[in-house]
């Protein structure tokens, strides 16, 4: 066993601890729920879960770091960074919309080496280890191999935490929704990027993300044949801002959609 399946043992653990953790929440109460920015919110089985999920990582790899928005959302480390979303989707989960997950990603040097997503309400893992493919089991996956924007399903998300950027997201789905057979919005960017890895989704954007959002979920993608980057092309994914993902010609598509000037409408 190398390096990187030890670390995806870690976080599956630790995974598999915080989903049973939620599992056995009562689920708050709407005065429960505490609100920390527009339609975002946070109760106590997130800070429950992230708890759980911290203490299985430290127990298993006790000089790592662990970056989180419920842990510490500026942690840096030259070494071995934990990028966690203990339950992303919580707003779906506080209405039983059964599309929430724990997304768990090991960060080693700068270098993305194992990850898992935690589909919670299905109690389905899916996994991926740097140069070991991304897998639902032992099932492999892999992207789609669409590569007509007219007959693509695309994923996307609101940018709810930054209202100023909806005008523009809207002329972009107003763009692509024309020219693909469908746009889809579940709620939870680490389920829409294993959906990319699946090939349910051909191609995927959102225009602000932060890293545990994205990183378990990019390291799927990326190891099921598909690509993950900025509109402009950075691939880096521990970072805040916007990501497009997809199977290697929609993703092509995407960017060039993103890219190209729309007028505003007068």
């Amino acid at each position: 066993m190398n390096d990187n399946d030890e670390l995806l043992n870690v976080a599956s653990r630790a995974a598999r601890r915080g989903a049973a953790f939620i599992r056995s929440q009562s689920r708050p109460e709407p005065d429960e729920w505490d609100l920390k920015g527009s339609s975002d919110f946070v109760t106590a089985v997130d800070r429950g879960a992230e708890e759980v999920i911290g203490n299985a990582l430290l127990d298993g790899c006790p000089d790592s770091t662990i970056l989180g928005e419920e842990f510490t959302p500026d942690a840096t480390s030259t070494d071995l960074l934990w990028v966690v979303d203990p339950l992303d989707g919580t707003t779906n989960y506080l209405h039983n919309y059964p599309a929430y997950a724990v997304s768990i990603a090991a960060v080693m040097s700068g270098n993305l080496t194992a990850a898992i997503v935690l589909d919670i309400p299905r109690e389905t893992a899916y996994h991926a280890t740097a140069g070991g493919g991304a897998w639902q089991g032992d099932q492999r996956l892999t992207v789609s191999d669409v590569t007509d924007p007219a007959k693509a399903l695309i994923g996307t998300g609101w940018p709810f935490k930054r209202p100023s950027l909806l005008p523009e997201f809207m002329r972009h789905f107003a763009a692509i929704l024309t020219k693909t057979a469908g746009i889809r919005r579940a709620g939870s960017a680490s389920l829409d990027f294993v959906d990319v890895a699946r090939g349910r989704f051909d191609g995927f954007w959102e225009p602000y993300l932060a890293p545990w959002d994205v990183a378990a979920g990019s390291l799927i993608v990326r190891e099921a044949g598909g690509l993950v980057s900025g509109y402009a092309g950075n691939p880096e994914v521990v970072r805040h801002g916007d990501f497009v993902a997809g199977n290697p010609r929609m993703h092509s598509w995407l960017i060039e959609m993103l890219t190209r000037e729309i007028p505003a409408e007068t």
